[in-house]
């Protein structure tokens, strides 16, 4: 039917072009290789669009791209991730990147404005995403969006700062119900043919004329007001005429590495292009094959784009169902399954509703525009969420090959085996038929995963039954059961379904048709994934809440369920998002106390701010990627670097004998290698490092540098290590307080409980990747960098000793970083200091940026720990000892381990009078990369153990774990087991007023009766206090030094030692001067941080930044203030810049450094007494969840947050500060799990981190903010002992977001004493949804044991 030779009878044009923010690009040939995001970033250098991990996972890489659909004759606008799009598949088409909504120059956009004026850009990383997201959502909208839609939006774009709340909120006021859209233009006073523009609210065509042209005078310049009267210069893009008169193209397009791209036009010239090249991908959004290629290394030579053949975008409803061809659109796919539901008839779209809550859970919003239908299907993944339901809805797969024969499959005999399909090497699927449901024919979908946005499943399900009436009975006509995520493809529950067909639908049935399922669904004990036990109770859950929907339907018709029983089949409806701030004003001079936008806030908006990435590459500059360790312990026998070495591209390979000074490093004791020399102890330990012309050609030559090993004994664990008695050198630490072995021996406890709590790491999953560019000057002799850190200094002391250099001579400078929590305080200058090694030894400049996987393998986290407990108490529930060992697991290197566990072993008190405590702990040593700083710093870890044991001594003593702690709380004056007497303590007012905001007792009879109401869905509360102590435990970092200068203009330049890392810690400091100088903010600057203007600096951490650097800034600016007072009362200045000039021309010094040390600090670990901190940081929170006890799901209904910050210095900001740390901190309480290849996870690799990119590690969504947030500031309470009476305000509170993870808990005893069980149980943290639904006893979990503990990686 066809021939090869059809590209020479097709007009085939190798030319190429498409238009970026308005202007026309040619794309010449040889680029098949690029993503969209490397051509926008690294060829045409719009670095507004991010690269955060590669794998359209967090949304930083966001764009809008808009095409011509001919077929509808309408310019279609939609968000794509740029990381997964190849560049040839929008040629032709319109991008539009943040740099083309507005800038800072010429004028914002409204969604960016609304935006920094909201605080929704905190680092600012991922805000360019935000922006485009919100962006294409408007420009797509015939009508403004509802609050659910711009929700639904946002799916796809991760935030790790700001807790998403003030994002939200910005992007409400985009909502709205009427026509008068943002700007006042009203309907009615359009004029004929004209309608309301949804991206602009201004009068255009593009709706008349299903063309998006403008009206004529759109290009000029025009301001309008928006919110809050604001000024905007409005320039929105047109759609190019060009592209509308352009018939699309059939392209042939080479590569890299032999790569060619095809994009025909119709489907013979697909068929014949497969004919000639049968292992050719086909692909419409590269989505998988993107993944595969980048991820998982395949090197496919031959890509054909379908998205443009007509016959595989065939979308139609007909009389026995619908036709959906295979390159159709998931997104057009979901709209098409909404537009039929409400046309035919109810019972026939049972199947199509099914699809709608799946689609509504698949991926995010980006993925979904570009994804295809026949994508997902030929990919076959065991865990798609669209194959069961298309086995299940009966769906029919039409096949054709390269003669144009075509054959029908049914899609439940489509799919033959872990990724492999019913399909030739010469065909291709052609469409779907899925045909419309039978009355009393129902279909329903199940999905359940970490997290709901976002995210595959662990399993899921596609379940149909077909009942008919016989003899007053209805019977099961006809059923197919298929589930995901049990199998290496989705499986069929042959017997069940066998078991079903003939039998009376009633309570026989499911009791009988569960115990076939349990055999019929076999996962052996290895099975890749793990959580076997989780996965069997799904498939068992599902089919019962199946069973109760369909049951739920036939009501009226056949006998109804128990009403209790309903919550296994509601769906939760979720409101749209509401918060509350609530704080004092508290203004000292001109800025101090008010609630100041983050400085860099319209920079990151538009995409201007620049990142260590972001920075030009210096001409000759070459690319950095690290030779890493594949084993966790072994012996280096020998390295090959003659694959590298031909390999394109490449300058060098530097290895330890290389390196000019010491090969040794590390944050406190030099116990790493830079490089490896003879042993490697751990996955991802840095062996060398490869220089070449491009990022890719270096990563290329990394994996080809051969390394053989000796494989030694690892060990993978904290008990592994305490067996092996493998702990760090001089780590064993002592606190004590009273006689704990006398109190327990002496009979007045009435009682004692021994326990142990595991505690789970978190990665930090800054938005911003690990970076630097290091590069020579003066000849070699002196070396620069420009570092993603929070410690500049360390980066220039670690540069120094490996290079043999003084520290003089190293300049390291940061201006912003997008996101640290603590990852990049001491875990990135081995990352700097193994770049400058090329960069020196030859005189060229270096660039490495980690890849996403690389960073999260590589630089530690959070550390996991274990705590062993002993407790003693009366019956009234007072705390009379604890006796506490902590162990925490510190990887392969000390790094900050030791002082972690000492924070650990300081907060593990948490607010509580213990009279009798002795606390051991010990850093233990094993086999993966060293553990680093998070926030929080070992605090939440052992604040976490104590708040386990108070719950538990709740449950033993049958009273609520609020009146255990009220009866426990320290008050003013205590003292701690390490000897600081508590001062000015508001505990007291603090835990009250959050009481009486969240109507304690209410809240608890309201979650009782919903209980007793509601068998299958539990609600729980909890209320949990925090005292975090602040300063460095580590004395001589409490210092810090500041530059500022006066000009004579009036304005204010200040440097500091302090990191903006999206904190405000620029922003504050910059209020600080400005109160002191009595000027506007907008005269205060703030430079980069850098090492050659303040030297020595301690990093940015431990929450004590502000205070430190505000008061150094503050000293610097009263001494100048003090010079010029002279020459002030002379005279009366009208403005500050006159006062400046006088001083000038008086030749006084407007120029000033200023220095601060915390006073009245220090700790004595000889006699274990002392006062570690400055003072301390009081919280609250009250939560209130909701659980479904059959699938482990939850949500947080409200979150209450009261926390003491004296008079804040931003009240804005510091409310920020705390509904990002919650959120953050709910990650680490009940979301984020790290699953590493040891004895837990026998199915991963020993040593590798198998959860090591957003596809399997789930940072909080949109989606899993509280749905009442509220946050206040407790009133009326100045800091002494702080500047201007503040606070400090980063870490103290994370740890607030435990009360998510006991508000949890408190619903599972809820579920468990369904059952009969009320004794204690343990709950590890994470508490995920395995670990929920594995807690919540009932019949389907009765194939373990009631304490069956779901493993986990400590």
């Amino acid at each position: 039917m066809g021939s090869l030779n059809a590209e020479q009878d097709l007009k085939v044009s190798n030319e190429a072009f498409l238009y970026v923010n308005g202007v026309r690009r040619g794309l010449p040939d040889g680029l098949a290789h690029l993503t969209l995001l490397e051509y926008l970033r690294d060829t045409i250098g719009l670095t507004g669009t991010k690269l955060g991990c590669g794998e359209g996972g967090c949304g930083a890489c966001t764009v809008m791209v808009s095409h011509y659909d001919t077929k509808f004759r309408k310019c279609l606008h939609y968000a794509i991730n740029a990381c997964l799009a190849p560049l040839y598949s929008v040629e032709g088409m319109h991008v539009i990147t943040v740099e083309g909504v507005g800038s800072y120059k010429h004028g914002l956009h409204p969604i960016q404005e609304s935006l920094a004026r909201a605080h929704g850009s905190q680092c600012g990383f991922c805000t360019p995403g935000f922006v485009m997201s919100m962006y294409a959502l408007l420009r797509s909208s015939q009508t403004p969006p509802s609050e659910e839609q711009i929700e639904e939006c946002l799916a796809g774009n991760l935030c790790r700062c700001t807790g998403y709340r003030s994002i939200l909120d910005a992007f409400r006021v985009f909502a709205k119900t009427s026509d008068i859209l943002y700007t006042g233009v009203s309907s009615l006073g359009l004029q004929e043919g004209q309608s309301v523009c949804p991206s602009t609210g201004k009068p255009c065509l593009c709706n008349a004329n299903d063309k998006c042209v403008v009206s004529d005078d759109r290009n000029k310049p025009a301001s309008y007001d928006e919110v809050d009267g604001n000024r905007y210069t409005e320039k929105e893009l047109i759609f190019p005429p060009e592209l509308l008169l352009r018939k699309p193209t059939s392209l042939t397009l080479t590569g890299f590495g032999g790569l060619t791209w095809y994009r025909p036009l119709t489907l013979q010239h697909v068929l014949d292009l497969k004919a000639k090249y049968p292992d050719a991908k086909l692909l419409v959004g590269n989505t998988e094959v993107g993944i595969e290629m980048r991820l998982k290394r395949m090197q496919y030579r031959v890509l054909i784009s379908v998205m443009h053949v007509p016959e595989l975008n065939v979308l139609d409803a007909k009389d026995g169902g619908l036709e959906i061809g295979a390159a159709v659109r998931l997104s057009d796919l979901l709209k098409l399954f909404r537009k039929v539901v409400t046309e035919q008839a109810a019972h026939e779209t049972s199947s199509c509703k099914a699809f709608i809550e799946q689609l509504k859970w698949f991926a995010g919003t980006q993925i979904r525009n570009v994804a295809s239908v026949g994508g997902n299907i030929c990919t076959a993944s065991p865990i798609s969420d669209l194959n069961p339901l298309w086995m299940a809805a009966r769906a029919k797969f039409q096949i054709i090959n390269s003669k144009g024969n075509i054959r029908t499959v049914l899609a439940e005999n489509f799919f033959l085996g872990y990724r492999k399909v019913d399909l030739a090497c010469d065909e291709i699927l052609l469409s779907v038929f899925l045909p419309w449901n039978r009355t009393f024919e129902f279909v329903r979908e199940f999905k359940q995963s970490h997290r709901r946005d976002d995210d595959i499943a662990i399993v899921n399900a596609g379940i149909r039954v077909h009942l008919q009436e016989l003899s007053q009975n209805w019977v099961v006509a006809d059923a197919s059961i298929f589930y995901g995520g049990v199998a290496p493809y989705s499986l069929s529950a042959t017997k069940t379904k066998e078991f079903l067909i003939g039998k009376n639908w009633d309570q026989d049935l499911l009791r009988n048709a569960l115990e076939v399922l349990q055999k019929d669904i076999l996962l052996k004990e290895d099975a890749p994934g793990g959580m076997v036990e989780f996965r069997k109770s799904l498939t068992l859950s599902f089919f019962f809440k199946f069973f109760l929907w369909v049951s739920h339907h036939m009501n009226g018709i056949k006998e109804s369920i128990p009403l209790s029983h309903l919550s296994a089949v509601h769906c939760v409806h979720r409101p749209s998002i509401t918060g509350s701030q609530d704080y004092e004003i508290m203004k000292h001079g001109t800025s101090v106390g008010s609630p100041e936008i983050h400085l860099s806030s319209r920079l990151q908006v538009t995409g201007e701010a620049v990142y260590t990435d972001d920075t030009p590459m210096p001409p000759n500059g070459l690319h950095a990627a690290l030779v890493l360790s594949r084993k966790p312990h072994g012996r280096i026998l020998s390295i090959d670097d003659s694959g590298a070495r031909s390999s394109p591209g490449f300058v060098g390979l530097f290895l330890a004998k290389d390196v000019p000074g010491d090969n040794k490093i590390g944050a406190v004791v030099p116990d790493e290698d830079l490089f490896a020399v003879e042993y490697i102890t751990c996955v991802g330990q840095v062996i060398g490092i490869v220089v070449a012309d491009t990022h890719e050609n270096a990563k290329i030559a990394a994996r080809k540098v051969h390394v053989e090993y000796e494989e030694l004994p690892a060990i993978l664990s904290i008990q592994d290590a305490i067996d092996a008695q493998s702990f760090h050198p001089n780590t064993e630490k002592w606190l004590s307080k009273g006689d704990v072995d006398h109190c327990f021996q002496s009979g007045q406890c009435d009682r004692i409980i021994e326990g142990e709590v595991q505690i789970g790491g978190q990665e930090h999953f800054y938005l911003e990747p690990h970076g630097s560019l290091v590069w020579t000057v003066d000849g070699g002799n002196e070396v620069h960098m420009i570092s993603s850190t929070q410690a500049p200094q360390k980066h220039q002391k670690d540069v120094s000793r490996v290079l043999g250099l003084p520290m003089s001579k190293v300049v390291c400078k940061t201006k912003r970083i997008g996101g640290g929590f603590g990852g990049k305080e001491t875990r990135s200058s081995f990352i700097a200091a193994a770049a400058s090694v090329p960069s020196y030894l030859l005189n060229r400049p270096v660039k490495i940026t980690l890849d996403r996987d690389v960073d999260m393998m590589i630089t530690g986290q959070r550390h996991s720990f274990l705590g062993k407990y002993k407790v003693g108490f009366t019956n009234e529930g007072r705390v009379l000892a604890l006796d506490l060992e902590l162990y925490n697991n510190a990887g392969n290197s000390l790094d900050l381990s030791l002082a972690i566990l000492e924070r650990a072993m300081f907060h593990s008190d948490n607010v509580y009078e213990i009279p009798n405590m002795r606390v051991m702990g010990r850093v233990c040593s094993t086999n993966f990369p060293s553990n680093t700083a998070f926030r929080g710093f070992g605090g939440p870890q052992g604040m976490l153990i104590t708040e386990n044991w108070i719950q538990r001594i709740a449950v033993e003593l049958k009273m609520s774990p609020e009146e255990i702690r009220e009866i426990n709380f320290q008050g003013e004056g205590s003292i701690l087991h390490y000897g600081q007497v508590v001062q000015h303590s508001t505990l007291a007012p603090l835990w009250n007023e959050l009481k009486l905001s969240c109507n304690f007792e209410k809240a608890r009879e309201e979650v009782v009766q919903f209980n007793s109401h509601n068998r299958w869905r539990k609600r729980g509360i909890a209320m949990v206090p925090t005292k975090f102590g602040i300063s460095f435990t580590t004395k001589m970092m409490n210092q810090a030094g500041a530059l500022v200068h006066v000009y004579t203009d009036g304005t204010v330049l200040v440097t500091h030692g302090g990191v903006e890392m999206g904190q405000g810690l620029h922003t504050k400091v910059a209020q600080v001067a400005a109160s002191a100088f009595n000027i506007p903010l907008s005269s205060v600057f703030i430079s980069d941080t850098s090492t050659d203007k303040v030297p020595n600096s301690s990093p940015t951490a431990a929450s004590a930044s502000s205070d430190m650097y505000g008061a150094a800034v503050l000293d610097a600016c009263e001494k100048i203030m003090a010079r010029m007072k002279p020459i002030a009362s002379q005279n009366n200045f009208n403005t500050f810049a006159e006062l400046v000039s006088a001083c000038y021309a008086q030749r006084i010094d407007l120029s000033a450094h200023g220095f601060y040390i915390t006073p009245d600090i220090g700790f004595d670990w000889t006699t274990g007494k002392g006062a570690p901190f400055r003072y301390f940081t009081y919280g609250a929170a009250f939560a209130e969840v909701e659980i479904d006890t059959l699938t482990g799901d939850f949500h947080t209904r409200v979150a209450n947050i009261f926390l003491d910050l004296g008079y804040s210095l931003n009240p804005a900001i510091d409310v920020g500060q705390i509904e990002g740390a919650f959120i953050q901190g709910l990650g680490w309480a009940a979301l984020e799990e790290l699953k590493w290849g040891d004895r837990a996870h026998k199915w991963v690799p020993p040593g590798h981190l198998y959860t090591n990119g957003p596809g399997a590690y789930k940072i909080p969504s949109v989606n899993d903010v509280p749905l009442k947030f509220n946050v206040s500031l407790l009133k009326g309470h100045p800091n002494v002992k702080a500047i201007h009476s503040s606070k400090a305000v980063g870490e103290p509170p994370f740890f607030l977001a435990s009360s998510v993870f006991f508000a949890i808990k408190d619903a599972i005893r809820a579920a468990r004493a369904e059952m009969g069980c009320d004794d204690w149980f343990p709950l590890d943290s994470p508490a995920t949804p395995e670990r929920i639904r594995m807690a919540c006893l009932d019949e389907f979990t009765s194939f373990v044991n009631s304490n069956f503990h779901p493993k986990l990686s400590v």
